[in-house]
């Protein structure tokens, strides 16, 4: 068996930290020191942590949630040993992928964080805009650089947005906070269709037949209570426009977004005021005259200049494996190996090499396990990057590596067959952490898991179940296959954990379609719920048929879900008190709600 070169905590090497990154630490300490001795107030500093990566927990007190920015989910193998050192030393020994391909961490004492920040800092990793009204977190299609399918590498120009806006001083108090993605392709594995600016790599032929590259940038995409496709800005936008394109919805959406109601504040609902023709005029007016601006960002960024932004292509003589649209796979007396392998790497790309997931059940990683990715970079000289469905994928292996990779990652406890198949269960922190979560998402999560491994389901491809703990859709339940959110139920006199189960959601060939609601049901019934939907579609699917071209044939989600009426019932306390305790509680349901600082 292949071992781990790296099975403790090694010794990082110091390196200099990044003047601006230094900057941001002190100003940190700075602002805490103030707080702490009551000459900064409490919203005042509330505001700044926000916009550093620092967020309050539902557990009150000096608590903190850590977030670290990771643009477009790269990571080096000294980052990643660095962040196994700090979630042992400052958090509860894990830490956690968002679907926005950040890392966070929970429990870190708020005097602890300028300490933290520089173990960050020493790796080359911020917290800074990963929480706020600002910036976030820079997404861009995991599998950028080795997809079969993508127009354009966006890897470089996920990283020129990255470092266009961090920091940017128009950037820094918007009305709401602003969220950009890139994907290479129109199978918008990046998610750019439910953001406030997303960007899909296209190309259009010329009438002599030549072909240029670039982008359709869509706007105003959301989801939350209300959630909002997103709508296309241009039918082409040109490599040399698309930072200006970008900073120019921002100026615009700084300019009208809603400040006097945070609820009504994103880019969506300037659309819905202003209406998509107001709000292009005013974007293509802002653009026209963003070179008088002393940060004009126009031209190709060097960044792409220095790293290219060729297409991967398609290996000759390999088939290519269809990125996010898996076929069913079934448990069988197979080899471990070789169901990992058909479940969890992806062929094609034009160098002739693979990539592999690593399965993070829940989007958790502790922190022998970051050490173990660490190793693995390391040991196989590749690439890793996080995903938006919360686990790693490791990248330009060669094919004689997988076997090797695989024994690593069952050595960590990440070789099951399960990322991107029907037991990779997303869920938001929920009632673990979150002020405004009412229900135990991730309780939630780890049932369906461990129902569908019971039903002989848990490796079914081509469906996806997504799960929030309230409306927000922090776990994008709106996007899913199978979603669910919680809500507070009442039965027979008493409170009881509830959930809201949608189906048929889709993202892809730049196009969205927001789950239907199905059915109300008690929590403890949604495992079931899952399990015969499942169940259904596997012995109705066509082959190749996606989830939601099933569901439409089979009536829709008002159809499927008469199946499912029995489900809807709670049994007396006295009869079925487990359906009066949450999943991971172990006294009586309470819906405990605070005061949202920052939704994720």
């Amino acid at each position: 068996m292949a071992q781990l070169t790296s099975p403790n905590a090694p010794t990082i090497p110091a390196a200099p930290i990044d003047p601006d990154i230094e900057a941001d630490i002190a100003k940190f300490e700075e602002m805490l020191a103030g707080y702490q001795s009551g000459r900064v107030d409490e919203d005042v500093f509330r505001v700044f942590r926000l916009n550093n990566g620092i967020y309050g927990q539902r557990q009150g007190g000096t608590n903190q949630m850590v977030r670290v920015k990771v643009p477009y989910g790269s990571m080096t193998a000294d980052q990643l040993d660095m962040l196994g050192s700090v979630v042992e030393d400052h958090s509860r020994g894990w830490g956690h992928i968002t679907t926005r391909q950040n890392l966070q961490f929970h429990f870190v004492e708020l005097t602890e964080v300028p300490e933290v920040m520089k173990k960050l800092a020493s790796v080359g990793l911020t917290t800074r805009e990963a929480c706020g009204d600002t910036v976030r977190n820079v997404q861009g299609c995991h599998l950028a650089g080795a997809c079969p399918f993508e127009v354009l590498d966006i890897t470089a120009w996920a990283e020129a947005a990255y470092r266009h806006f961090v920091r940017n001083p128009i950037a820094q108090r918007l009305p709401r906070k602003f969220k950009i993605n890139f994907s290479g392709c129109a199978t918008d594995c990046g998610q750019a269709m439910f953001n406030d600016a997303g960007i899909v790599a296209t190309s259009r032929t010329f009438d002599d037949g030549s072909v240029e590259q670039g982008f359709r940038v869509y706007i105003a995409g959301g989801l939350g209570t209300t959630p909002f496709p997103a709508l296309a800005l241009e039918e082409f936008t040109t490599r040399e426009n698309l930072l200006p394109t970008i900073e120019s919805i921002l100026r615009v959406f700084d300019q009208t977004g809603n400040r006097d109601n945070k609820l009504r504040a994103r880019m969506k609902w300037v659309v819905d005021q202003l209406g998509i023709e107001e709000v292009r005029r005013r974007i293509f007016a802002t653009r026209k005259l963003l070179p008088a601006s002393a940060t004009w960002p126009g031209g190709i960024p060097s960044v792409v200049t220095e790293w290219g932004d060729t297409p991967a292509g398609v290996a000759p003589g390999a088939t290519p494996t269809p990125v996010g649209h898996g076929v069913p796979v079934s448990i069988g007396a197979r080899a471990p190996y070789d169901r990992w392998a058909e479940a969890n790497v992806v062929r094609g790309i034009g160098n002739g090499t693979v990539s592999a997931y690593a399965w993070c059940p829940l989007g958790d990683i502790t922190g022998d396990q970051f050490r173990a990715m660490a190793a693995v970079v390391r040991d196989l000289g590749v690439e890793i990057r996080v995903t938006n469905r919360q686990n790693f994928i490791v990248r330009n292996l060669g094919e004689h590596q997988l076997p090797a990779l695989f024994e690593l990652l069952e050595a960590a406890g990440m070789a099951r067959p399960g990322a991107e198949l029907s037991r990779d269960v997303v869920a938001c922190p929920g009632a673990d952490t979150c002020n405004l979560a009412v229900t135990q998402s991730r309780g939630l999560a780890q049932a369906i898991g461990d129902a569908l491994d019971e039903a002989g389901l848990a490796e079914v491809g081509g469906v996806r179940t997504n799960i929030s703990g309230c409306t927000n859709s922090c776990g994008q339940h709106h996007t899913a296959d199978i979603g669910f959110f919680g809500a507070e139920r009442r039965a027979h006199g008493k409170a009881a954990p509830g959930y809201q189960m949608l189906l048929g959601g889709h993202v892809g060939d730049q196009q969205i379609q927001f789950g239907q609601k199905a059915l109300r049901l008690p929590a403890k019934n949604a495992p079931e719920a899952a399990v015969r939907v499942i169940s259904r579609f596997v012995d109705q699917r066509e082959a190749g048929e996606p989830f939601h071209r099933w569901l439409e044939r089979s009536g829709g989600a008002p159809a499927v879900a008469t199946a499912l009426k029995d489900l809807d019932v709670f049994p007396t306390p006295d009869e079925g008190p487990a359906h009066y305790v949450d999943f991971d509680e172990t006294g009586p349901y309470v819906a405990e709600i605070g005061d949202s600082e920052c939704a994720t």
